[in-house]
């Protein structure tokens, strides 16, 4: 008889956590118990899992008594007070905040480019950043190939990377605006609904936000290429779900793009998504609910000899967050790791 085991989500009442459960459910991950933690405004509330009512539990030390694998998205200040209290009562924590993912310590993995980094784990894995994920998706099997010595991102993030309530917030704005009424920005700090602006993360003092920031370091640790050269421009637009980027790299040689769309069309978690004669290429719309980052308009970059473009959209909820968490469970399960 297969292993099952006792998970605890931490923060299952928001956008990611709902996505863990459908996701754990969707995979038939081994459960032998669910247990879903929040914070005491959610204390109560009654979850359909499947055929059963869980009801919500407020986070305390006791929580994870017995507990195998914890599921953290609450935040980061959170996961910085009860992962390290989970790890110890003798869980592996899969978290989902930026909290961990510097810490040397610390694996930050993704399942398709660096599953060995999760075998140094003590107790605490960090999930990289979305736009991170989706774009190491794309470079890595290429990078794998011919080392990339440059990588410019700019991304178009939806209104998901900031939760459940910047997507309400969203649709009531278009709404508003369409009224003819002024649209009310509560929970990002301008209007989305038929707008865009650069991320709202806090700046660094190097002129860059912290979520660019955040795809410069947590891909030069997850290639293991500490000086891998990356800059990234973020922007949140007005998409529900799924990101896009735009990417362009730069090699030491030219990479023939058909060779590029022959790598990526093998490469596992990607899906090629491209019809030149169609002007057919990855869109948000089509990548929402879907498991695989959509990668297309791969190009010659005109600019450089050796320089390559190509376009991606991912769902952020899913690869972007959750679904990358799942996929280090079963990785530690298949690895004998918990």
């Amino acid at each position: 008889m297969s292993k099952s085991y006792r998970v605890a989500i931490l923060g299952a009442t928001g956008a990611v956590g709902t996505e863990l459960m459908a996701l754990l459910q969707e995979r038939k991950f081994p459960l032998n118990e669910l247990k879903l933690l929040a914070s005491e405004n959610s204390a109560g509330k009654q979850v359909q899992f499947g055929d059963r009512l869980l009801t919500v539990e407020t986070v305390q030390a006791s929580s994870f008594d017995n507990v195998d694998l914890v599921l953290a998205s609450a935040g980061g200040s959170i996961s910085k007070q009860w992962a390290p209290i989970a790890a110890k009562a003798g869980a592996v924590v899969i978290d989902n905040s930026s909290a961990f993912r510097m810490r040397s310590d610390v694996p930050l993995v993704v399942p398709e480019v660096n599953p060995d980094a999760a075998r140094a784990h003590q107790g605490i894995i960090a999930n990289p950043n979305c736009t991170t994920i989706l774009m190491n998706l794309a470079v890595w099997p290429l990078h794998k190939v011919k080392p990339v010595k440059r990588i410019v991102a700019a991304t178009y993030q939806s209104a998901s990377g900031a939760g459940a309530r910047a997507m309400e917030e969203v649709k009531l704005q278009s709404q508003a605006i369409l009224n003819r009424e002024p649209p009310e920005a509560k929970v990002l700090p301008y209007p989305l609904a038929f707008n865009l602006f650069l991320h709202n993360s806090p700046m660094t003092a190097n002129s860059y936000c912290e979520e660019e920031m955040k795809m410069v370091n947590e891909t030069r640790k997850i290639f293991n290429e500490p000086e891998l050269r990356v800059t990234a421009t973020c922007v949140r637009v007005p998409v529900l779900r799924a990101h896009s980027e735009a990417i362009n790299l730069e090699f030491d040689t030219p990479f023939d793009p058909e060779s590029a769309r022959q790598i990526l069309s093998q490469a596992p978690g990607v899906k090629l998504v491209e019809d030149f004669t169609q002007n057919y290429f990855p869109m948000p719309i089509e990548a929402s609910g879907k498991d695989e980052v959509l990668v297309g308009r791969i190009r010659q970059d005109i600019s450089h000899p050796n320089g390559l473009d190509l376009w991606l959209c991912g769902d952020q909820i899913r690869k972007g967050a959750a679904l990358n968490a799942i996929q280090i469970a079963e990785l530690l399960i298949e690895q004998n790791l918990i």
